[in-house]
């Protein structure tokens, strides 16, 4: 099989800060890592080349230094790394992100072979917006599995993969027929620390990079701040609350505790109590 897994280089958002004055993200000093939903998608994987064989590609776009998130991915077992970076692709929204990516991949299928599933993680933690993998798909005419949290099977002789959904209100099973893609949630499996041997041939790799000339993009008004008609006004930091978490003494058992919990909270607020009064009178 042939495995193409897209990720991403985000600053870690237990770090990230806002400017007080302008508003904005500060990312100097922030360390990177790579997105966390896209690992759980590098994981499933590379379970299935661990069973059916083949190779795992990974893609990524970003600045030069984003060849430090794909050779971690190297190091934890992907066989190779292409990485997109020209200034043509600064200020990308996910729409020129898309279309960007989904030319890098058809570049990828021209020179290393079809493949045959396309992962990604469902969002990234520094967007938020899910819309990156359903973008590739539609671009590249791919049946797409989004939200998934389980592989059940597949049989690439067939061309078929089976696997679980995470909908509302339960766990939906779909069948689909290869080429795919699929975008993995969190907890879906438990990735791998990589064997030592990945780690060394990780540090010796080359990363394949292409600027937009070399994956044949060719419209660059699709690119960048040209390509994007997102617009952020305002990004802000909320403010904190000021009412401080009121600590309730716990009682002898779980009634007392409940019961001094309501009465706290009661207390606190009185109109609901009286609003819970009425409800209850009308009952």
């Amino acid at each position: 099989m042939k495995i193409l897994v897209c990720i991403k280089q985000v600053p870690d958002s237990a770090q990230i800060r806002v400017h007080p004055v302008t508003n904005t993200i500060m990312r100097q000093g922030v360390p990177t890592i790579i997105n966390p939903y896209d690992l759980f998608s590098l994981e499933e994987a590379l379970r299935l080349r661990d069973k059916f064989g083949g190779e795992v590609t990974v893609l990524t776009m970003g600045p030069p230094m984003a060849s430090e998130s794909l050779r971690k991915a190297l190091a934890i077992g992907a066989d190779r790394a292409v990485l997109l970076t020209d200034r043509f692709f600064a200020g990308s929204d996910t729409l020129a992100t898309t279309y960007a990516l989904a030319q890098a991949i058809r570049k990828i299928e021209q020179t290393f072979g079809k493949q045959d599933i396309v992962f990604t993680g469902k969002q990234t933690i520094d967007g938020d917006t899910a819309q990156v993998g359903p973008g590739i798909a539609k671009r590249l005419n791919l049946l797409q599995l989004t939200y998934i949290s389980k592989i059940v099977e597949c049989d690439p002789e067939k061309g078929e993969v089976v696997v679980e959904r995470r909908a509302e209100g339960g766990v939906q099973v779909l069948k689909t027929a290869m080429p795919c893609l699929v975008t993995m949630i969190e907890g879906s499996n438990e990735v791998r620390r990589g064997a030592f041997n990945d780690a060394l041939r990780a540090a010796r790799a080359e990363i394949v990079t292409w600027s937009a000339k070399d994956a044949e993009i060719e419209d660059l008004t699709k690119c960048g701040l040209k390509g994007s008609p997102t617009i952020v006004k305002k990004v802000f930091a909320p403010a904190p609350r000021s009412e401080k978490a009121a600590f309730v003494e716990p009682g002898k058992t779980a009634g007392d505790s409940a019961e001094a919990l309501i009465a706290s909270i009661f207390g606190r607020h009185p109109a609901l109590e009286a609003d819970m009064t009425k409800l209850a009178s009308g009952l």
